[in-house]
């Protein structure tokens, strides 16, 4: 046995004890080491259900919404997924373990070249990054199956309801930046729009439009 392992199946019994009931999604989270995601300060805490620092303003979330998110985006292996926020890749390398194709976004460089860092060396060849505005998606690879968005927008993107399939379906945070009043939305276009199943209060960075300075 490991020395990580007891604490990943301590994580794995509370995650189901709230509410993933999810297998598959379980078996994601089980089989992506979340110590490689996590900053060195932090690594005492990587198999806790916390939310941690990762640098420029962002965090890694917490395992019990990464599941969470994951399973109410209901991903299949034959599905192309964009996910908005790449982040440390935590959530990417999870999503990977379960769809065809994963495209990601992110908007902070340094970022970027480490979570692309992490996928090579958890050969996690099917997952392809690029540096953007998230709030645009990716338009050259539309329309997606699914997609997950890893930041708060006040409003649903216009551009990503464009970009996903009739029947697909989007998982987002929405509310204030502030992070006093958000929740995770589950959003499923139809032929007459969008229908929004809010089910769970939570507090994301803010999705912003534009890149950063350098």
């Amino acid at each position: 046995m490991s020395p990580t392992e007891p604490r990943v199946i301590r994580l794995l019994m509370e995650l189901r004890r709230q509410g993933i009931a999810d297998t598959a999604v379980l078996s994601a989270i089980e089989r992506t080491p979340r110590d490689m995601f996590v900053a060195e300060p932090f690594l005492d805490q990587a198999y806790e259900n916390t939310a941690l620092p990762i640098g420029c303003g962002q965090t890694v979330s917490q395992p019990l919404v990464v599941g969470l998110m994951t399973q109410a985006l209901a991903v299949g292996d034959r599905m192309k997924v964009l996910e908005v926020g790449t982040g440390s890749g935590y959530q990417s390398a999870v999503l990977a373990l379960l769809c065809r194709r994963l495209y990601s976004v992110e908007r902070y460089k340094p970022l970027l070249a480490q979570a692309e860092d992490r996928f090579r060396r958890l050969r996690l060849h099917n997952i392809t990054c690029r540096l953007g505005d998230g709030s645009r998606g990716w338009p050259e690879q539309a329309p997606f199956d699914r997609i997950m968005v890893t930041a708060a927008a006040p409003d649903v993107p216009p551009a990503l309801v464009e970009q996903l399939k009739p029947d697909g379906i989007m998982v987002l945070p929405l509310g204030d930046s502030a992070g006093i009043c958000q929740e995770l939305v589950r959003i499923t276009k139809t032929p007459d729009g969008i229908d929004i199943q809010p089910f769970l209060p939570v507090r994301f960075v803010p999705l912003v439009e534009g890149l950063p300075e350098e």
